[in-house]
């Protein structure tokens, strides 16, 4: 058996390609798809299997582009109802490939067409190897019940979601390996691990949500202080739902220079600044949205841009142009009208005008504050990570309420914004420009220099 996963870091994703006898099925593929063709090509393996354990919200799937793309059959659980060609899986049923099985599990709860899939190698034994849980049980995790909507659908998920955790997934033996399709800061769960894999015996051990309790001690805890899920995924759960469009369907971005793109902001293109901080702190379009294509680029951008607006990119290079159009696309945004021709260099050179943002350090801020010179401190991380410690006397506003909650802020005033390391501050600082205030600065490294800087610090 041929068996790999594929770790997506800035969605925290995880996908799988297994091959048996020229054959091969991918699990919950992400939605550009050259990684698994090119994987399977290698290893002399036809993919003729494309299996979903769920409707994906955090991102729009590949299972209509690899279909498209090698003729493979597209598998959802029976209850899915997906409105595109697929097989409905039920409980029990199985895919041969050489000496391999897939045996499906209905595991509702997460969604209530999830399924996980048991991984039988039979060169080895009848017993299942391992297991594929999706989003049903991550690792030190469980799937969030919520993202149906209302609280009574939580409950009820979160009831289908014990059964299925107690009934079916801790019934296998401890040696079973878990596979699940996400990590550590995904928000399909509540706090997942950054462990890729587990085992059933480790979970039954250690996942604080496979702790034996009643049904309804579960139901109240599993549903209880859930982070917010960003508005985006119901869109890209519905895109999933319907089959989203080929990527080869989606224009490449068009270069335009400096003088085209300023005509194009005035009518209302979003300008967006994937460069790293620092160079965009340098010099930037005024008013343009700053996400880096570092870090959780797609899931921030997901958050933050309406799936209607046309986006013009900036980036240092086109490869990076064609980075940031796929990431997007990965989480639906597929309105990109292009990108900057020649970067901010070719901008400054047309005589356009160059917005900057400072940039200071822990030390700095911390002896502003000291001196009397404290300017309004703001902290956008989730109110998780503000309970956990945060500096003393500072507005705590997450990032994804910012442009709702400005009313305490003097927009005449100095404002510096900190995160937990200065990603999703920079961010920050970019809204704050676009809402007309005129003194704002980045906090480098964040909370994390905080701490280790062993400055002041509040519970």
């Amino acid at each position: 058996m041929y068996f790999r996963q594929f770790y997506l870091g800035c969605l925290a994703h995880a996908s799988y390609l297994i091959g048996s006898g020229g054959k091969a099925a991918v699990v919950d593929p992400q939605r550009d798809v050259d990684l698994y063709l090119q994987e399977a090509k290698e290893q002399g393996l036809a993919i003729q299997h494309v299996i979903e354990t769920h409707f994906h919200a955090d991102f729009v799937s590949g299972h209509r582009e690899l279909a498209a793309r090698t003729g493979a059959k597209i598998y959802f659980g029976a209850k899915a109802g997906a409105r595109f060609d697929h097989v409905p899986v039920h409980e029990g049923d199985e895919i041969r490939m050489g000496q391999v099985t897939l045996r499906f599990m209905e595991t509702p709860g997460h969604t209530p067409e999830s399924v996980s899939v048991l991984v039988i190698d039979r060169e080895k034994s009848e017993e299942p190897e391992m297991v594929l849980t999706g989003d049903t049980l991550f690792i030190g995790d469980v799937g969030r019940p919520d993202l149906l909507g209302s609280k009574a659908d939580a409950e009820a998920m979160a009831g289908m979601l014990y059964d299925s955790l107690h009934e079916k997934l801790l019934k296998l033996p401890d040696p079973v390996k878990v596979y699940p399709a996400h990590g550590a800061g995904s928000l399909c769960g509540r706090n997942i691990s950054s462990e890729r894999s587990s085992t059933i015996g480790q979970e039954r051990r250690f996942n604080y949500a496979l702790k034996q309790i009643p049904k309804e001690d579960f139901i109240k805890m599993i549903t209880t202080d859930l982070p917010e899920a960003p508005a985006y995924f119901r869109m890209d759960a519905a895109i999933n739902r319907e089959g989203p469009p080929l990527l080869e369907e989606l224009p490449m971005p068009a270069g335009f220079a400096p003088p085209e793109v300023e005509r194009m902001r005035q009518e209302g293109c979003l300008i967006l600044d994937t460069r790293p901080s620092a160079h965009y702190g340098t010099g930037h379009i005024p008013g343009s949205l700053h996400v880096g294509l570092g870090g959780q680029f797609a899931s921030w951008a997901g958050t933050l841009i309406q799936p209607e607006v046309r986006i013009l990119i900036v980036a240092e290079d086109q490869d990076r142009v064609r980075e940031a159009r796929t990431r997007l696309a990965r989480v639906g945004l597929e309105n990109v009208a292009g990108y900057l021709e020649g970067g901010v260099l070719a901008w400054h050179t047309a005589g356009l005008p160059l917005a900057t943002t400072e940039q200071i350090s822990v030390d700095e801020l911390a002896a502003r504050i000291q001196e009397g010179r404290a300017p309004q401190v703001v902290d956008v991380r989730r109110p998780g990570e503000w309970q956990a410690g945060h500096i003393p006397s500072v507005l705590h506003i997450p990032l994804n309420h910012l442009v709702e909650n400005l009313g305490p802020l003097d927009k005449e005033g100095p404002v510096a914004v900190i995160c937990a390391s200065g990603f999703r501050s920079s961010i920050a600082s970019s809204l704050l420009e676009q809402q007309a205030f005129k003194r704002v600065t980045n906090i480098v490294g964040g909370m994390t220099a905080w701490v280790n800087a062993k400055l002041d610090v509040a519970a």
